[in-house]
């Protein structure tokens, strides 16, 4: 795994290692910010269920203003905290060792740009989740969510509706833009 552009590119990443991690292939992670290439720059990002922290260090190295990082394992945690001082990216970014569930109830302090979801597969917490993340984008924003293929997403939630659907092999990406008022 490493940095695909921008200021920290080629910087290799670590990763936890074990069954119930799934880090995003380099092929998705291109994918993703090749269809967000040009709404990255000065914006906020949040990296909700962030695993390593890859994708949130993505859009720091290609010049994001600042990074949010979700994750609730304390592993998870110690390692994007790693990522980032390897990158040199720390003082652009807020860790957070808090559930996503939690830190999607809280009141929004603050909105983002870009959200990037990618939660355990095939247990509803996608569902369950972006309802709370629409309150936490501005309406000019982007919710990307990463599923397996024949995961049920919804075609809308509050003001925000399916844009447009990618498929990687097993994987979906799904992005999420505000409706538009016409």
């Amino acid at each position: 795994m490493r940095v695909i552009t921008g200021s920290a590119r080629g910087r290799r990443l670590k990763a936890l290692e074990g069954q119930d991690v799934r880090p995003t292939t380099d092929r998705v992670k291109e994918a993703v910010f090749s269809i967000i290439q040009f709404e990255i720059e000065g914006r906020n990002f949040l990296d909700l269920f962030a695993g390593s922290g890859q994708m949130g260090i993505e859009a720091l190295s290609r010049g994001a203003a600042k990074a949010v990082f979700i994750d609730e394992k304390k592993a998870c945690i110690d390692i994007i905290k790693q990522n980032l001082v390897h990158t040199g990216l720390s003082d652009k970014a807020v860790v957070l060792n808090t559930g996503s569930l939690s830190f999607a109830k809280r009141p929004a302090s603050e909105s983002f740009d870009i959200a990037f979801l990618d939660p355990p597969y095939k247990n509803g917490i996608l569902q369950e989740i972006l309802p709370l993340i629409t309150e936490k984008m501005k309406k000019t924003g982007i919710i990307i969510c990463e599923s397996p293929v024949d995961d049920k997403i919804p075609e809308k939630i509050n003001d925000f509706v399916l844009d447009r659907n990618y498929r990687y092999g097993k994987i979906m990406i799904s992005t999420y833009r505000c409706e538009s008022e016409d």
